[in-house]
């Protein structure tokens, strides 16, 4: 059933993350869009800039982005590794990158008890879908 519902979440952000106001996954991420934009200078790409709620406890499954995702967190804590690196646990005003062959194995928020917010912004391919679960 998550397997499912995930595969849902990633169709609709991918398909629909600039139209809707906001997503909500089974996990309690709320992933909402803030802007999208065509990069005429570097031809077939877009920067677009996502909003990611986690609630208590909240997380996302094994992904990629085939992008640079640039992360700032606004408030609680997170927790980001990718493969080969170490898991780093992020604070408010602290931030994170990761690589278009990057796999992000933890993603998470860091406290059972209250909600973290971060901002990500990705440099991709246009109309490339903006997460791939990994298996």
């Amino acid at each position: 059933m998550k397997a499912v519902l995930f595969s849902l979440f990633v169709s609709a952000t991918a398909s629909l993350l600039g139209t809707l106001p906001g997503i909500a996954a089974e996990n309690g991420a709320k992933v909402t869009s803030l802007m999208q934009k065509d990069l005429p200078n570097y031809p077939g790409k877009e920067g677009l800039m996502i909003s990611v709620e986690y609630g208590p406890g909240g997380s996302d499954p094994i992904h990629r982005h085939d992008a640079n995702a640039f992360v700032y967190v606004l408030e609680g804590s997170i927790v980001m590794q990718v493969k080969g690196e170490k898991e780093v646990t992020l604070s408010p005003g602290e931030t994170y990158y990761e690589g278009p062959s990057d796999i992000h194995l933890v993603s998470r928020n860091a406290s059972t008890s209250k909600p973290a917010k971060f901002i990500v912004v990705l440099l991709k391919n246009k109309d490339a879908p903006v997460v791939m679960p990994v298996k």
